[in-house]
């Protein structure tokens, strides 16, 4: 019984541990070869990625594969990581490049709006959910009508919390850029989402 406890307690100081641990610090020990770090890397970061790939290709199977080629090349090139920007950032980054990239090995194919998937809030209520749903259909549908610069503004920011000088460098342009991709995208949505009868969100 006592070999239990220990092993038990062992194994929550090590979970303890991996959550004080900074991204920076679990890139620094992946470059070292340690799977550990890059299992607890990918659990902390894989949604996110999966989200942001997602909205980009709109295609799950396709975001699936990617997020694998993301993380496969964090094993790859840790070594090349200079801690220059936030780790989450530079994960990012790759997976823009090759989400792009991904979608230019695919041009011809007409990829389905309705194909962006949301993962539920599973302490949603039933008609919570219901409710979100439909807003959230609506705000991707406009979403959806914005030029690809200036939807991908509005996803780096509002979805994923990065700041200008972070979505700047994920994308590659000036600081100055992203602000009036940004100004002008928040003025197109809010006028969609008016158009469509969610003013709330449009203001």
């Amino acid at each position: 019984m006592s070999n239990v406890i220990a092993i038990n307690a062992a194994a929550s100081q090590g979970i303890i541990a991996a959550q004080a641990t900074s991204d920076e610090m679990l890139i620094g020990a992946i470059a070292k070869g340690g799977r550990a770090a890059m299992h607890t890397l990918y659990c902390r970061h894989n949604v996110r990625v999966y989200r942001f790939i997602l909205r980009i290709v709109r295609d799950a199977t396709m975001a699936e594969d990617i997020v694998s080629q993301v993380f496969l090349d964090v094993w790859r090139t840790a070594r090349q990581f200079q801690g220059r920007s936030q780790a989450s950032t530079w994960l990012l980054s790759i997976a823009r490049f090759k989400a792009l990239t991904a979608l230019r090995q695919r041009r011809h194919e007409d990829i389905d709006q309705e194909d962006v998937l949301e993962i539920a809030d599973a302490a949603d209520t039933p008609e919570t959910s219901l409710d979100r749903s439909n807003t959230s259909a609506i705000l991707r549908a406009c979403i959806a009508k914005l030029s690809p610069a200036h939807r991908e503004i509005i996803n780096l920011v509002y979805y994923h919390e990065k700041s200008v000088e972070e979505a700047g460098e994920i994308i590659g342009i000036r600081q100055s850029t992203v602000k009036t991709r940004m100004f002008y995208a928040r003025k197109q949505l809010a006028e969609l989402l008016k158009s469509a009868g969610v003013d709330s969100l449009a203001a």
